[in-house]
């Protein structure tokens, strides 16, 4: 039996990790080492290992690696932290494999500490391209890092393979996250939801944090133009969070139909893009599930630019009037009748039976950890 440890450091990336735990744990050749890390352990980021508990996932290992301080530096000290905790959980599992996901800081210090313990690692969602967010130099490290590759497109796989790595290292998996939409019950509305609402995220802007206020009371500012009922989520631990959660508030206690709402686990998420009339912000979920609904986004900034999205999203400059045209714009019948049958470009729900699969049939680490760039010329 092969052993593979798995890291989920937030909301961010459980979510989208959730189908590929429950196929790794249906498969009689892996077993599952579950390491939990980083927001989910932290009171002021929803204490979401609660909602990993709730689902039935037996955690190996926690690592609370994090302050409540957002500072550059605080966030620098928390990655030096980390590593060490992350070796010592991968040397007491016995793992033979690693699989990480995404770009998150807290996820290359999960992968710097493999390296020296000579765990192959395996990575989701590698070769993409987020141009407005310190993500894209992470990513791209732990591509670097990292000795297998589930890329969400073919695009982002011939991007795998442009950087240097061998062909036959790289699966184009499809979105893992869209496998979660067969996973869930029937979604239907809540008894005390309103009947057109926008479903509201704002991520720091980690590579413009000097403009960062100004593009968030942009975003706030042609929210209340539209003047339609808002469910915000909170944002990412980034550098930057305390000060959208102060502003998101603040617009909330002055409109009695805005909620700000810490976590909602994928259930209740999924429930709302599927009730909503459109999404507003810079999330990546608005790129990658949102097709999936047939629902409209209005993606602001520049994020998320770089990425490949269908043409339910309405990309945008985060100037007040053009985001609130765009919303506008988003929620006219006219504008989601377009949108009927729209083909996901992220996948068919089918993730998480390929990632399996390959991670059940991979390489001796020996074979794993060599890796041979292209000869130059």
């Amino acid at each position: 039996m092969k052993r593979v440890a798995v890291v989920t450091v937030g909301r961010s990336d459980y979510g989208i990790l959730r189908p590929v735990l429950a196929a790794i744990e249906a498969d009689p050749a892996l077993e599952l080492f579950l390491v939990v890390a980083a927001a989910h352990l932290r009171a002021s980021y929803g204490l979401t290992v609660s909602e990993i508990e709730a689902d039935g996932f037996a955690i190996g290992a926690r690592i609370d690696m994090l302050t409540d301080d957002d500072s550059p530096t605080a966030v620098a000290a928390s990655f030096g932290r980390g590593v060490p905790m992350f070796a010592d959980a991968y040397e007491a599992s016995g793992a033979d494999l690693l699989l990480l996901l995404g770009d998150r800081y807290e996820t290359l210090a999960a992968a710097v500490a493999a390296v020296p313990l000579r765990l192959p690692i395996a990575h989701i969602h590698g070769g993409e391209t987020t141009e407005g967010a310190l993500d894209d130099a992470l990513r791209h490290a732990i591509t670097m890092l990292s000795h297998l590759h589930f890329a969400a497109t073919e695009e982002y796989a011939a991007r795998i393979v442009a950087m240097g790595e061998e062909a036959w290292r790289v699966t184009v998996s499809g979105a893992p996250a869209l496998d979660n939409l067969a996973l869930l019950p029937e979604i239907g509305p809540a008894p005390d939801e309103p009947e057109s609402f926008l479903l509201a995220t704002w991520h720091p802007v980690t590579l413009e944090p000097e403009r960062g206020e100004e593009q968030l009371e942009a975003v706030l500012g042609a929210l209340a133009d539209v003047g339609l009922p808002v469910v915000f989520t909170h944002p990412n631990a980034d550098p930057g969070r305390a000060y959208i959660l102060r502003a998101v508030e603040r617009f909330a206690a002055e409109r009695d139909d805005v909620q700000v709402i810490s976590s909602l686990g994928t259930e209740k998420y999924f429930r709302l893009m599927a009730r909503d009339s459109a999404m507003v912000g810079n999330s990546s979920s608005g790129i990658i599930e949102a097709a999936s609904f047939e629902l409209p986004v209005v993606n602001v900034g520049s994020r998320q630019r770089g990425r490949s999205h269908g043409v339910n999203v309405l990309d945008v400059p985060p100037e007040r009037q053009a985001v609130a045209a765009a919303i506008r714009r988003a929620v006219t019948p006219e504008f989601r009748a377009g949108l009927r049958g729209l083909p996901n470009p992220y996948g068919d729900g089918r993730a998480s039976e390929r990632i399996a699969e390959v991670l059940r049939t991979a390489s001796p680490a020996d074979e794993l950890l060599v890796k041979r760039l292209p000869r130059a010329g």
